[in-house]
This record gives structure tokens, C-alpha cells and sequence, in this order.
């Protein structure tokens, strides 16, 4: 039966951890965490003269470097002056040259959050009018790419090191102190602290590049690493390393010095010292996530911090015993099986940590959604929907689990030697290697054919023949043993639940690694809210509602400059009326061949929608029932073709609804 169960499990666990990759690979590149909230021209404003400076303001602080503030023009020339500074609180600006002349720009931005995460984007205006821009405003964030999915790869694997190895060394230490000595639980362990070393390394390398330039062969400079070094992040990844010394100290004592110690009362001072250690050095390394990230930024960080700190202990206590608890009991060997005291132990243990999970995570969800919408509208609140669901499911495989425990405690084992004894009894046909076994097992010398009595001496020493016979029967025990013991159907039941458990736990730790970098809902929300009314505010409305675009353009053929003008009324979603109107640059209408109007709400990838409005007059041409089916930053595309072959679109952007 195990040799059958053994396959299916290894098959299941690849899945799973598959699917955990496919899920962190399909969340795409990571959300900021800090957005723009206004910016001083807006987005898609057309300016009379020049500004002297470009302005951006931010949901919270931002680091600067260097290049975080680009002013393209419209041939991709870089025209600010110098570095970008603080102007006030989360506003900061970037000087320009004197006397631009009219055209389209260019602003693109590239900081990293107080939370450490990268910020990038673009957007732009106009001075005097609207002109073509060869500048690509596409693929501007550093997260995305190779090096970005690397540093997510390696979130997600310390974050599982670090469960693994706290969770691990606590269910040694709190539900089945035997195991320190049971050698698959010393190497689960132990391969969370080199997961967790390793991608702390990594992390640290990546970091650089990660936040800069996003190219792999940045990943190796030295001087970006020493940049790195000197930011909140790259603090509290060197006070991870220095930590995870300490952790290997705690691991070499528990599973060598504790596991040897056979006086009971210094094994208690032990457990006890033990405990206090590895308890300072988790909450420390769980403090390195706590101290850069969601926790300290934002409303109530002094609280936030140690909330987080608790949520990932109770995190790694419940999923990293559970995974220990598996090892356990598919690999512990036959004469150190994990009982059902450790069982029940464990469930007590994961209970706690469940309530703990449940007190921090209703505050964690307040401070980071802040409203019941949030769940539904922003990305965080999808997700961390899917996390509860998960969670759920968790806590009902684990009541399964439970059950089955409490069954394996009614269950009285039979002693091992006393079935050998009446298997021994009963086999009248053994082989001549097993009398000898026996013969060896009672003190005696092995029996032998008078054929062979002289061949065995000469070939090797009695001693060397007892010792192999008895290596051969203590083989046989172990099988013997490990076939009672999985064929016990309680055990078998508890083997499958704990299974399915560790399962659904890849794919939550999964879930929570893209949670993480996921901007928060509060933020998002507050974001959508301060563009929406700096796009509303910057948008030429007249009294009644209704919107007026004014666009320059120029055919290139004869006759071919003008303004064309549209008006939308009453600019909101549902059904418009739209007038068009073209003139001449001193003021008087004139007719051209065609004239075409497009809407496209490029945030939503709603559109192009196609517009034909119909000849009224000289210069004027109208569409009635013009429907615009959500509010947002639309783009208006108009294309004005004055012969045959002379023709412009001239594009415009609106807060339209």
C-alpha cells in the first residue's frame, strides 16, 4: 500500500507547487504602492507658455534618485535641468529650460515607495498645442521583465524558508521533542534556513536592479549594491543575514547538543532556553519583512509593525508544523514514528495560531482596505477575498485532521516484538539464513551444512557473519514495523488530510506573497479619487457641463492649418450630443472633405469608438446619441483630412462621466 501511496504523493506535492508557480507567475509585475495624485501641468493639459518647473505629488514618500523625473520633448531629448527635489511633504519637482517651444512633452517618473517598492510611469502635456511625440511611453515599469519576476521568485521562497524553518523548529521543540533526533525533520529544517540564506542573498543582489534600470546585468554592480546598503531595504535584508547566523546556531544546538542530553531536568532547562532563543531570533527575522514593507508605512505603523511581526509567527508556527508534521509522518523512521500525543499537541498549536491569524488579520485588512467596496473594486481586495478562502479551507481539512488524531489515540498499538515472537513461532518453513538469524539472535553460533562450515570459515569470521545477519534481520524489523504501522487506517486517514493540508498551504503562501506586493486598496482608492478630481478640474467644462477641446492641426497641404473644436454635451455616460466645428487660424469656418472623431478609455481597453458626425453647415458637422459607457480619462482622437491625400489626427485626453 505505501509503496503505491508514495508516487501519488510525490506527483500530488510537484502539482501543487506548479501551480504556486503558475499563480505567482501569472500575477504580473508587481503593484506600487505609492501612486500619483497630481501633477503640476496635468496629464493631457495644454499649456500657453512654458512652465518653469514640472511638479508630481504622491499618496506617500518617495526616494529619489538621480533620473526618477525625466521631460522628454517630442523628439525624446531630455529638458530638465537638474536633479529632482523635495518640494513639500509628497510633492516633488524637477526644473526645466527656459522657452520651450510648443509641442507635446513627455514626463516620466521612476522612485520606489516608502514600502520599498518601485514606482514607474508617464504621462503628457502640451504647450501651446498638441503635436506628434516619438517618445514610447509604453513598458516604463522596472518590475516587469526577468529581473522582476526573479525578485518576486525569491519573496516568495523566503517567505517559505522562513516558515519552514521556524515552523519546523517549533513543532520540535512545542509537539515532539523525539524528533530532533529523527533525521528527515533535521534536513526539512535545515532546508529552510538554506532557502532562506540563500534567497536573502539573492534578494540583495537583485534589489539594485530591481529598482533601477531592471536589466539582468545590472544585478552584479557593486556600486548599486553599495546604494542598496544604505536604504530601509537594503537594512533589513543584512539584518536578516546577521540573524540567520543566530538561527544556525539555535539549529546546530537543537539537533545536536538537545537531541544527545539524556538527563531530564537539564533537557528542561534546555527546552526552556531553547524556546526563549528561538523565539527572540524569529520575531527578529520576521521583523526584516515587518520593518520595509505595508506595515511601516502608513495610518498606525507604530501598532502595524508588531501586528505583522505576530501574523508571520503564527503564519509559520501553524504551516511550517504542518509541513514538519508531514515529513514526520511519511519519512520518520519505523522505530521513531510520531505518535498522537505530538498530533494532538500540533492541533492545539495550530488552533492558537488560527485565532492569532483571524485578531491580526481583521486589523490588517481595516488598515489596509479601509472600506467594505474595497474588496470588490481594487486588485487587494480580490485577493486577499481568495486568501480567506483559502484559509477556510485550511482550517476545514485541518478539523478533518483532528478527527483522525483523536481516533489514532484510541488505537493500542501491538508491541513489535511480540508480533516478531509469534511470527517466529508461527513460520515452520524458514529459510536457513533466518535460523541462523535466530541462532544469532539467542547468543549462539549460526548453523551450518558441513559443506559449507569450512567455506564460511575461510571466507570471513564468525563475527562478521553475525553482524551481517543481524544488519539483515534488523532490516526485516523496520519492514515489518513500517508495514504495521501503514496499515493502521487511522494513521493512513491522518496521512492523506495532512497531505491535502500542505497542499492547499502552498498555493495560500502563493496568494499572500502577491498580496504583499500589492497595492494597498486604501491607497488605490484614495489614488482613483485624487486623479479623478485633478482630471475633472483640469478638463475645459463650460457652465452647462458641457466639454470643449480645442485642437490645433496642420495637413501640410495647401490650406491645410486650422483648429478644429469639438464640444460634447453633457459629457457624461450614456448618450452626448456632439458638435463639431472647423475654422480657419484667423477665426473663419471652412469646409473640409472629412472629418472623423474617436473616443478610446485606454485604463480599461475600452475603444477606439468610431464617430461620423454628419455636415450641417460650413465648418459644422453634428452626431446625436453619442454613448460613452464609463467615466474615466478618455482619449479623443480627431482626424481631419483637408484633399485626397492630406490628412492629421490630433488627439486630446478628457475626464469624461
Amino acid at each position: 500500500m505505501t509503496q503505491t501511496i508514495a508516487p501519488r504523493v510525490r506527483t500530488l506535492v510537484l502539482l501543487l507547487l506548479a501551480a504556486a508557480c503558475a499563480l505567482l507567475a501569472g500575477a504580473g509585475p508587481a503593484s506600487a504602492h505609492a501612486a500619483v495624485t497630481g501633477s503640476d501641468p496635468g496629464q493631457g493639459a495644454v499649456v500657453d507658455k512654458a512652465p518653469a518647473r514640472i511638479t508630481l505629488t504622491f499618496s506617500e514618500q518617495v526616494a529619489l534618485s538621480d533620473d526618477s523625473l525625466r521631460v522628454l520633448d517630442p523628439e525624446g531629448k531630455r529638458v530638465d535641468t537638474a536633479e529632482p527635489a523635495t518640494v513639500s511633504g509628497t510633492t516633488y519637482a524637477v526644473p526645466l529650460h527656459p522657452g520651450l517651444p510648443d509641442g507635446t512633452y513627455t514626463v516620466a517618473y521612476q522612485v520606489v515607495s516608502a514600502d520599498s517598492h518601485p514606482v514607474a510611469g508617464a504621462y503628457t502635456f502640451s504647450i501651446g498645442a498638441p503635436s506628434k511625440t516619438s517618445v514610447s511611453v509604453s513598458g516604463q515599469s522596472t518590475d516587469d521583465g526577468v529581473v522582476g519576476w526573479l525578485y518576486g521568485f525569491g519573496r516568495y521562497v523566503s517567505y517559505a524558508g522562513f516558515i519552514v524553518m521556524a515552523g519546523g523548529a517549533a513543532f520540535v521543540l512545542a509537539c515532539w521533542r523525539r524528533g530532533s533526533g529523527v533525521r528527515p525533520v533535521q534536513r526539512f529544517v535545515v532546508s529552510g534556513w538554506v532557502a532562506l540564506t540563500a534567497s536573502t542573498l539573492a534578494l540583495l543582489l537583485l534589489r539594485g536592479s530591481f529598482t533601477g534600470s531592471g536589466k539582468v546585468s545590472d544585478v552584479f554592480d557593486l556600486s548599486l549594491l553599495g546604494q542598496v546598503l544604505q536604504t530601509k531595504s537594503g537594512a533589513a535584508l543584512v539584518s536578516r543575514l546577521l540573524l540567520l547566523a543566530a538561527a544556525a546556531l539555535f539549529i546546530a544546538v537543537l539537533f545536536g547538543a538537545y537531541d544527545k542530553r539524556e538527563d531530564a531536568e537539564e533537557k528542561r532547562d534546555l527546552t526552556f532556553g531553547l524556546s526563549i532563543g528561538g523565539v527572540v531570533v524569529a520575531a527578529g527575522l520576521a521583523a526584516s519583512w515587518a520593518m520595509s514593507e505595508h506595515a511601516s508605512v502608513g495610518l498606525q505603523a507604530g501598532i502595524a509593525m508588531p501586528v505583522d511581526v505576530l501574523h508571520l509567527l503564527a503564519v509559520a508556527a501553524w504551516l511550517g508544523g504542518l509541513g514538519a508534521l508531514l515529513v514526520a509522518l511519511f519519512r520518520a523512521p519505523a522505530d521513531t514514528p510520531v505518535d498522537a500525543p505530538a498530533v494532538r499537541r500540533f492541533s492545539q498549536v495550530a488552533f492558537g495560531s488560527v485565532l492569532a491569524l483571524i485578531a491580526t488579520g481583521t486589523y490588517q485588512s481595516w488598515r489596509q482596505l479601509g472600506s467594505w467596496p474595497a474588496f470588490t473594486d481594487t486588485r487587494y481586495g480580490q485577493l486577499l477575498l481568495a486568501k480567506i478562502a483559502l484559509v477556510a479551507v485550511l482550517v476545514g481539512v485541518a478539523w478533518i485532521s483532528h478527527r483522525w488524531t483523536g481516533r489514532l489515540a484510541e488505537t493500542v498499538p501491538v508491541e513489535a516484538p511480540t508480533v516478531r515472537e509469534k511470527e517466529r513461532v508461527g513460520a515452520g518453513a524458514e529459510s536457513a539464513g533466518d535460523a541462523d538469524v535466530a541462532a544469532v539472535g539467542n547468543g549462539e553460533a549460526p548453523v551450518r551444512s558441513e559443506g559449507d562450515s569450512g567455506r564460511d570459515t575461510a571466507a570471513q569470521p564468525d563475527s562478521e557473519r553475525a553482524a551481517q545477519l543481524a544488519r539483515q534481520q534488523a532490516a526485516r524489523d523496520a519492514a515489518r514495523q513500517k508495514r504495521m504501522r501503514d496499515a493502521d487506517p487511522n494513521r493512513f486517514g491522518l496521512r492523506r488530510s495532512v497531505l491535502a493540508e500542505a497542499g492547499i498551504a502552498v498555493v495560500l503562501l502563493a496568494v499572500t506573497t502577491v498580496l504583499t506586493q500589492t497595492e494597498p486598496g486604501r491607497t488605490e482608492q484614495e489614488a482613483k479619487a485624487a486623479t479623478s478630481a485633478s482630471a475633472s478640474s483640469s478638463a475645459d467644462t463650460g457652465a452647462s457641463g458641457a466639454l470643449t477641446l480645442n485642437m490645433p492641426f496642420d495637413t501640410g497641404g495647401e490650406d491645410g492649418k486650422g483648429i478644429v473644436t469639438i464640444d460634447v454635451d453633457p459629457a457624461r455616460v450614456g448618450g452626448n450630443e456632439m458638435h463639431v466645428y472647423v475654422e480657419r487660424p484667423n477665426g473663419r469656418a471652412f469646409d473640409i472633405p472629412e472629418v472623423k472623431v474617436e473616443f478610446t478609455l485606454k485604463a480599461k481597453d475600452i475603444g477606439p469608438l468610431p464617430v461620423v458626425p454628419d455636415h450641417i453647415a460650413t465648418g459644422h458637422w453634428s452626431a446625436n446619441g453619442v454613448q460613452i459607457p464609463m467615466a474615466g480619462d478618455w482619449q479623443v482622437d480627431v482626424t481631419v483630412r483637408t484633399s485626397d491625400i492630406d490628412e492629421v489626427t490630433v488627439s486630446k485626453n478628457a475626464q469624461i462621466g
